[in-house]
């Protein structure tokens, strides 16, 4: 390889390699309204914001969750509350049993955790919702 193409060549590879996680970030972002549903982004779901996205209570280090929706046993329930960090790493999740929970409400505690949280609320039937708060 001569030293024009192997100059080429370099750059192409340096700009690549810094396009990437812009491309990456930007397909993540574009999955609201379609892999996962926000209050923004509700998809084939615009009439199920009120029942299904994640209602969050921040006090102090500790947090709230309730999804404002009936557990009908199997047939229609949360199926779970999950909490994640700002780089979308998972901190901790609440299972529900629909013929024992009356109620999709789960408590946090982040401990030394601050910054922003992602809460994930997902139903059997109209998929995973999500919202955002600060701590």
């Amino acid at each position: 390889m001569n030293r024009r193409n192997f100059i080429r060549v370099s750059t192409l590879g340096a700009a690549t390699g810094m396009m990437a996680p812009t491309v990456a970030l930007a397909s993540t972002v574009s999955m609201a309204g379609g892999v996962y549903y926000t209050k923004e982004a509700p998809g084939r779901w615009s009439k199920k914001i009120e029942s299904h996205l994640p209602i969050i209570e921040v006090s102090g280090k500790k947090i709230q969750v309730t999804t404002p929706h009936g557990m009908t046993g199997y047939d229609h329930y949360i199926v779970k509350h999950m909490i994640l960090n700002d780089k979308f790493e998972f901190i901790d999740e609440k299972m529900f049993d629909p013929t024992q929970d009356k109620a999709p409400i789960s408590q946090f505690d982040l401990g030394n955790y601050s910054g922003r949280i992602h809460v994930l609320s997902a139903c059997n039937k109209h998929d995973t919702w999500l919202n955002m708060a600060d701590i």
